[in-house]
């Protein structure tokens, strides 16, 4: 399975998707290693990325995962902000969305507080506009410490993964 810590930048996908890896024992990519230099040029000065950039990043991604998940599965920490977008990333195997949800000013906060980033914090309402919250995900808050995030990640993972036994 590929589980793919999601949403706007700034939530904490990187270091959710990294500690969460390392307790799971899974590899972890970053969709921003993903990203054409034109993307992050763009980003950096400060255009929003729109469907026609983000296109060839979330195939490759998705070219990528089956030989992830051949390897006992992986973390992906990406954006996957549309459900367009999600089904991209679905049609490369086993996925499993995990939403980190936090309001604009947590995030702004965190963006501030960030250093080394080429995601400014002007593109947040770029990215609120963009999103569309995930039907089918674990969802949640990031308003606690990263431990008790991933610890409430680990916990629905494990209670989805006994009900789909049941079933």
């Amino acid at each position: 399975m590929i589980i793919v810590v999601m949403g706007i930048c700034g939530c904490g996908k990187s270091l959710i998707g990294r500690l969460l890896a390392q307790r799971m024992g899974l590899d972890f990519y970053d969709a921003d290693d993903y990203h054409p230099p034109e993307n992050v040029e763009k980003m950096k000065e400060q255009i929003p990325l729109d469907d026609k950039d983000r296109m060839p990043w979330l195939t490759e991604m998705a070219r990528q995962m089956p030989e992830w998940e051949s390897k006992n599965g992986a973390v992906l920490a990406c954006s996957a902000l549309k459900e367009s977008y999600r089904q991209i990333l679905s049609s490369g195997g086993n996925v499993c969305f995990v939403y980190l949800k936090g309001t604009k000013n947590i995030i702004l906060r965190r963006m501030r507080n960030r250093k080394g980033h080429f995601m400014p914090s002007t593109l947040i309402d770029s990215q609120l506009a963009a999103l569309e919250n995930p039907r089918e995900a674990i969802t949640v808050d990031i308003d606690k410490s990263p431990d008790e995030i991933v610890h409430t990640i680990i916990d629905q993972l494990s209670s989805q993964n006994k009900n789909q036994s049941i079933s």
